[in-house]
């Protein structure tokens, strides 16, 4: 069988492979959150979520750097990267700027931060919740795929530690964004290819 030929078709999305096949499980300890640091744009959002993100943002202000800050006031929450998809706006050409710091200089959310203190009733735009996996929009379906690299190698060590798939691991962004039976259809099939071809 040729793993690259085949994708999980779930409604109109086609899922990889590697949300059944790969074990994951966030290891802030070891990675500190340096995904919310690196990259070369800033996190996917809709026009929605920006609006929201503008209509919360002064409940985050006080959370966010200062340089994010400035940021913000000069270029405002999201711009258009190069491939035309609203991000949100970035800091030294690559942090978000809605990173902030806790302990041991681990990066958090200051939407979730806040979300999770009861101040504002924004999760986090839809990307963020999701990764590591990423979605790309066609005009018929929505294809979803894993972003494998370097940082998140400790939470497929993890994640295989504690048998963690990453559709196990993604349930909550996974129904946020398309659905209880959507999820649930996924479930199936995923169980299903593990009794004929898993581990």
């Amino acid at each position: 069988m040729d793993e690259e030929e085949v994708m999980l078709q779930i409604q109109n999305t086609v899922v990889s492979l590697d949300i059944v096949e790969k074990f994951f499980l966030c290891d802030l300890d070891a990675c500190l959150g340096e995904c919310c640091i690196e990259g070369d744009a800033g996190a996917p959002i809709t026009q929605e979520e920006y609006d929201k993100i503008k209509e919360v943002l002064p409940q985050v202000w006080d959370d966010l750097l200062p340089q994010a800050q400035e940021e913000i006031k000069e270029n405002g929450v999201g711009y258009i990267d190069e491939e035309g998809d609203l991000v949100t706006q970035i800091v030294d050409g690559k942090n978000c700027v809605f990173t902030c710091y806790g302990k041991n200089g681990m990066c958090l959310c200051a939407l979730e931060k806040a979300y999770k203190e009861g101040r504002i009733d924004f999760y986090k735009p839809v990307s963020c919740h999701l990764y590591p996996l990423r979605l790309k929009e066609y005009a018929d379906f929505t294809a979803v795929s894993y972003h494998r690299w370097k940082i998140c190698k400790a939470a497929e060590v993890l994640g295989r530690a504690k048998g963690v798939r990453l559709y196990q691991f993604l349930r909550e962004p996974l129904i946020r964004r398309f659905g209880e039976e959507w999820y649930a259809e996924l479930e199936t099939a995923c169980k299903l290819y593990l009794e004929e071809y898993g581990e």
